[in-house]
């Protein structure tokens, strides 16, 4: 079992599953073709339902379970995601080394909680589209889903109304450890950008740190109504659409991000450094090819995580930087200069506040400063 990228005729991508005759499973691809074009899915989300359901119904094949009995024994799956690293759960993996897994007491796990909890999201997803498509009986849902009261969730969630509200729950879960955002340092950021070999590189790593993007028409003047549009002051549109780099916005929803003086210079050395190279005049892209062929062609994603690297392992950094860091950095920045919930949350593109909630844990520094702030007991009784 593996995933799988689909190309369809019309340009379209999405991710399946294959078998080990390199068939497509059929209830996983009704799925995941339900993700991305009934949903309007992305495209790397498919990826990574596929790559979910690949893992149990690998899984359900090694132990000689139907994927069926397979929802009936989910907590077993639980444990092999938990401890079967790579080289009992993957393709490779012969069939001793599969048989069974032996992690030992005090063995870290091969997963953690939040990697295993997206399979089982994709898992229950995939069971119950077949069930509703009448691929799947009926009885595959109560195993995976239970009845729920609301007294668990947060005071923001239960709504306005004081009465007790009934859902489903998901059965199989592990709770995941609250743990501050993993940001860029203010350090690692300069030491990226002074590691950057072109403007066009400098410009990419200040659109992820200032202005969070994820890897848009660019408005520059103080008042673009002359374009058509409303929006005050130098800012950037992200819009949804779909890219032949295989750029996709993760939100549906169109927004408007400020931009600051800083990177707006950094678009402005940018500009000078594409006049330099023709071929990228034709190109109505912002980030384009100038150092390697096809030069003028739309950077891919993948582009971008190569340049942080090399960037990252240029400036020395004693750990290596992701894009998502510098997005990262940026919603933690707004939230210690006193940003609100409701800002970050604009600002960074999330649809749920509990997406934000995690910018919103002060920074060590600020910790320690209101700390300090707190006078001793023997001042205080001086003063008294």
């Amino acid at each position: 079992m593996r995933a799988f990228a689909v190309r369809l005729p019309s340009g379209d991508r999405y991710w399946t599953v294959l078998d080990d005759e390199l068939c497509v499973v059929p209830e996983a691809d009704a799925f995941l073709r339900q993700v991305r074009f009934g949903r309007d899915g992305s495209e790397l989300t498919t990826r990574a339902y596929a790559g979910g359901i690949a893992l149990f119904l690998r899984w359900c094949g090694r132990t000689g379970r139907s994927w069926h009995a397979g929802i009936e024994h989910l907590g077993l799956f639980m444990i092999w995601l938990r401890h079967a690293g790579p080289r009992s759960s993957g393709l490779d993996a012969d069939d001793g080394e599969t048989a069974q897994v032996l992690a030992g007491p005090g063995a870290p796990p091969a997963r953690g909680a939040r990697r295993v909890n997206g399979v089982l999201t994709a898992v229950r997803g995939m069971a119950t589209h077949a069930v509703a498509a009448g691929q799947a009986p009926a009885h595959l849902v109560p195993l995976l889903y239970e009845v729920a009261d609301d007294r668990d969730l947060p005071a923001e969630a239960r709504g306005e109304e004081s009465r007790m509200a009934h859902r489903l729950r998901a059965r199989h879960r592990l709770r995941e450890d609250e743990q501050p955002v993993d940001r860029a340092s203010d350090a690692e950021i300069t030491a990226l950008l002074g590691a950057c070999l072109s403007a066009r590189d400098r410009l990419i790593v200040l659109l992820m740190a200032r202005a969070g993007l994820r890897r848009g028409d660019v408005h520059l003047m103080p008042d673009s109504r002359a374009l058509g549009c409303e929006e005050p002051g130098a800012h950037l549109h992200v819009v949804r659409r779909a890219n032949p780099n295989g750029a996709w916005a993760k939100s549906r929803r169109q927004r408007a991000v400020p931009l600051d003086f800083v990177t707006v210079q950094a678009f402005d050395a940018y500009e000078f450094e594409r006049l330099a190279a023709p071929r990228a005049d034709s190109s109505d892209f912002v980030l384009v090819n100038l150092f390697r062929e096809p030069v003028g062609a739309p950077m891919r994603p993948a582009v971008v995580n190569a340049l942080i690297t090399a960037a990252a392992h240029r400036a020395g950094l004693a750990r290596p930087i992701a894009p998502h860091q510098l997005r990262h950095a940026f919603g933690s920045n707004v939230a210690d200069a006193g940003g609100a919930a409701d800002e970050i949350a604009e600002l960074m593109g999330h649809r749920s506040l509990s997406s934000t909630k995690v910018y919103l844990h002060p920074d060590p520094a600020r910790l320690r400063a209101a700390v300090e702030r707190v006078p001793s007991p023997r001042l205080a009784a001086g003063e008294a």
